[in-house]
């Protein structure tokens, strides 16, 4: 059965039954190709109608693929003729557009480090001292600290202050707006870098170079090093080592620059021509910038941004899927789901776990039937590139009183013991001063946050596929793949998320295809895919805590979902429109 779009609408109204493959380009073998002949393979037919692929599928350098330097193919990676392949394959496109952000070595970002002052895209990014003038306080470093009042509503991703300072054609270093990732890098110098310097012996050089290149191996602040009785040569040595470094960094655009907005426009146009349905609005709270405001889906300049890119969107036949990672008690996915679009359903993943180590389908039931009961158009996952999401299932204080989150801080607090008891890895959030105040995401293969049980993998994808929503999965939870712990300890920055993004090769797919783990997850969303019941209504029958039973109709076509969360036995039975039933898959 083929998955269709409403061109007129351009909801997600008719995607209902289709399931969502996510990977990068390379996640299996080395390039796209690879991941193509998997696809082929006859244990995929009829398994995927949507392939969100990850934006290393663009040119990018940081944060794997989320910093993107142009939306060009990355041709290492990707040739049209995969393109072409996927096409005929009647799978359909999902990517990124990284709204609020592009890379240091982005065309535009490289021309305003060259020309400076004099860019033409000197607007395109947000000079932090030009947006905080009259605001703040000029500190040592020449950056503003906004006021106490503005600098405590600020929302932060990482600690300190969300930027990175880059150097100007005539020596002066700016700081601008760098909400998440950045590496600044310097290059090692030789004694021939410092003959300019006047006054230097050759025994001083050997020296001076030995300790500068000890202190960039060591990573240590070059500004705090010791030149003993050649630190009068300091400011000459750090001015070369300036000139020399080098950057890399997801570089905040300014979204009142109409050269941001012609951007967008010719971005989304090219996406569309690659084959693009669904667009992820990646990070798109975070564009809409004011003094006096959080900065993270400020009102109403976040919905005026918002629709803005809809119509850009409506233009280029694509459905846009705004991401926000939020508290469930803030209610913006009920927002976002009340203007008429389809939101992430990153609650499920920490349900999910919560369900099947309870053994209670309270939790996991009020939130499928609030998707029911409000309409809401989802898409969810298990695991995905980034992290198990545990902030988004709170709840928030807002005006005084408290709204209640999906799951109890102490269920929130036994979910992420439990994974990290199982291996897993904490991502925090910060205030300004650098103070942790929030866990934010745990890092962990989802069949090893379950305790690398079987069964209980093989529950959660049944349980899934039969959520109302797109079903996305992950490459790596298809082949029940664990924890990576030297991928995630060799990663530098971020590199807690490589511990769930381990490459496939070949062998390990044709491996995984002998597996009743792999087979039986695949037989499943295979139903899921294909037959028609999925796009019908879904009804919860009530049970007892412990026993799950959903089922959903569609012009006489049934498929009924029976759980025991203790046990983790499930059977699945399906029905044509003839009452002749069909398969049973147990």
């Amino acid at each position: 059965m083929s998955l269709q779009i409403d061109p007129l609408t351009k909801t997600t109204q008719n995607i209902k039954n289709g399931v969502m493959l996510n990977a990068y380009p390379d996640s299996i073998g080395k390039t796209m190709h690879d991941m193509i002949e998997m696809l082929k393979k006859p244990e995929f037919k009829d398994v995927f109608s949507l392939f969100y692929v990850l934006p290393t599928f663009f040119n990018s350098d940081l944060d794997r693929g989320f910093s993107i330097i142009d939306y060009n193919l990355n041709k290492d990676l990707v040739s049209e003729k995969n393109l072409q392949d996927l096409e005929a394959l009647n799978i359909m496109l999902k990517f990124d557009i990284v709204l609020n952000h592009l890379s240091v070595a982005s065309p535009q970002f490289k021309d305003l480090l060259k020309h400076g002052d004099n860019s033409v895209y000197k607007a395109f990014f947000i000079d932090w001292n030009a947006f905080w003038e009259g605001n703040g306080v000029m500190g040592d470093d020449g950056v503003i600290i906004p006021s106490e009042a503005f600098l405590n509503k600020l929302f932060m991703r990482k600690s300190g202050l969300p930027i990175l300072k880059v150097r100007f054609p005539d020596g002066s270093e700016r700081p601008y707006w760098n909400t998440f990732y950045q590496d600044i890098q310097y290059q090692k110098i030789n004694p021939n870098d410092l003959n300019a310097i006047n006054g230097l012996s050759s025994e001083n050089v050997e020296k001076i170079c030995e300790k500068v290149n000890q202190a960039i191996e060591q990573k240590t602040d070059i500004k705090t090093l010791d030149l003993g009785k050649n630190n009068s040569f300091k400011p000459q040595i750090i001015d070369l080592l300036d000139r020399k470094k080098f950057y890399l960094g997801q570089m905040d655009v300014n979204a009142n620059s109409p050269l941001v907005w012609r951007f967008y426009e010719e971005t989304l146009k090219k996406l569309s021509n690659f084959g693009c349905k669904i667009l992820r609005l990646d990070a798109f709270a975070y564009l809409h910038k004011e003094i006096g405001q959080a900065n993270f889906f400020n009102k109403p300049g976040t919905w005026e941004y918002l629709e803005r890119i809809k119509q850009i969107a409506d233009k280029n036949n694509l459905v846009i899927l705004p991401e926000i990672h939020a508290e469930y008690g803030m209610g913006l996915h009920d927002e976002v789901a009340n203007q008429g679009y389809p939101i992430y359903d990153f609650f499920l993943p920490g349900l999910m776990i919560h369900t099947l180590e309870t053994g209670s389908k309270i939790a996991l039931e009020s939130w499928v039937n609030e998707i029911i009961n409000k309409g809401y158009k989802t898409v969810n996952m298990l695991g995905c590139h980034d992290g198990i999401p545990v902030l988004d299932l709170k709840g928030k204080n807002l005006d005084g009183t408290y709204h209640e989150g999906l799951l109890t801080d102490d269920e929130i607090e036994n979910i992420m013991n439990t994974i990290m008891n199982r291996g897993g890895r904490v991502k925090n959030l910060y205030d300004p001063a650098g103070n942790k105040i929030s866990y934010y995401q745990i890092n962990a293969t989802f069949f090893s946050a379950l305790g690398e049980n079987e069964q209980k993998l093989v529950l959660a994808r049944a349980i899934q596929m039969f959520m109302p929503g797109i079903p996305q999965v992950w490459y790596l939870d298809l082949f029940a793949g664990k924890n990576n712990y030297e991928a995630a300890d060799s990663g530098g920055s971020g590199g807690h998320k490589e511990i769930n993004r381990t490459t496939l090769s070949q062998a390990d797919i044709d491996e995984g295809l002998t597996k009743m783990v792999v087979l039986k997850q695949l037989e499943i969303m295979r139903l899921r895919n294909t037959f028609p019941a999925f796009q019908g209504q879904l009804t919860i029958n009530k049970t007892d805590g412990e026993t799950i039973d959903w089922k959903w109709n569609q012009e006489g076509y049934v498929a009924q979902l029976k759980a025991n969360l203790k046990t983790y036995q499930f059977t699945i039975k399906h029905i044509d429109s003839n009452k002749k039933p069909l398969t049973i898959i147990n």
